[in-house]
């Protein structure tokens, strides 16, 4: 499945335990995952139509009421053209609205630069008191969802990847916000991740395995509040490398370079991530491939980095 397929799913299923759970959509009710939900709850899912920034108020209204609302559409728009609302509605008032930038990073595909979710995590992540998810796969968007939903408070969570996602967690294990996940132990580096490119960051540690090169592999699924003991103790360790599916200005990588900086004596950082530039639409797998975000491009760039070191 997808990520909206099984965000969807995780929304049907903890509407079914909880009568205070309500869904928007900037009319994205299908795209979003939500045509189920809209059926089983017609009278709890609610589309306000192309209109993002109508969409956040209209979700604080009824936050403020008691509802715990969950507000989706494609993440540029939710991020961007909502901003001042979740700046002010959900930053500033605090209000229990969990908004959801679906198609974050490339997935879109041809759709092209404006649909693109390659800022979402910097313009959020920049604004007081928002919670920042970015799950890796479909089970830890299952257990972001409900955690989600019982933090109180604004939530900010970024969906990555097309359809049939990479499994990455094989079995059930305990998620905890602001707690990252320690994947696969190394003693050379520590790959710190999140979202899509953690299946790509374990393949490439597979692969550095071969040629060498110990790597750990973090998944930083929250990216606000940071965990900084995981930081702070990658960073005595060795380089850290940082990867992920969103521009290297302003996301996870510099998250964990704000944090190296407060420290002393650590070593090198290298960011791995989408340039600071607009490219061609394309195929999703194209355009992973184009930006050097499969496992084996990212061992090539990491191997390099750590040989030079």
């Amino acid at each position: 499945m997808g990520s909206r397929a099984v965000f969807g799913a995780a929304l049907l299923e903890l509407a079914s335990r909880r009568d205070d759970i309500y869904v928007l959509s900037a009319d994205l009710i299908i795209s979003s995952g939500l045509d189920r939900f809209s059926k089983a709850y017609p009278d709890r899912c609610f589309n306000v139509g192309i209109a993002e920034q109508n969409l956040i108020g209209v979700a604080a209204g009824m936050a403020h009421d008691g509802a715990t609302v969950f507000a989706t559409s494609f993440a540029p728009f939710i991020s961007m053209r909502a901003g001042e609302q979740i700046r002010v509605n959900l930053g500033c008032m605090g209000l229990n609205v969990k908004a959801v930038g679906i198609s974050s990073g490339l997935s879109i595909g041809h759709f092209g630069n404006s649909h693109y979710g390659i800022e979402d995590m910097s313009v959020t992540r920049s604004i007081p008191n928002i919670t920042l998810l970015c799950p890796a796969d479909g089970a830890e968007i299952f257990k972001v969802v409900f955690a989600a939903a019982d933090l109180k408070g604004p939530v900010y969570i970024r969906l990555t990847g097309g359809v049939n996602n990479p499994v990455v967690y094989g079995c059930d294990y305990e998620f905890v916000i602001g707690k990252s996940i320690r994947l696969r132990e190394g003693d050379d580096l520590t790959v710190i991740t999140n979202g899509t490119m953690v299946y790509q960051s374990v393949k490439a540690a597979e692969i550095l395995q071969g040629n060498g090169i110990s790597a750990s592999v973090v998944n930083m699924h929250t990216v606000k509040p940071l965990d900084t003991a995981a930081v702070d103790e990658a960073a005595s360790r060795g380089p850290v490398v940082t990867v992920e599916e969103h521009s290297v200005i302003g996301g996870l990588g510099s998250a964990v370079a704000e944090r190296k900086s407060t420290l002393k004596n650590t070593f090198p950082q290298l960011f791995i991530g989408l340039p600071d530039s607009y490219g061609k639409p394309g195929d999703y797998a194209y355009l992973l491939e184009k930006y050097g975000l499969t496992g084996e491009l990212i061992a090539k760039r990491i191997e390099k980095f750590y040989r030079g070191v």
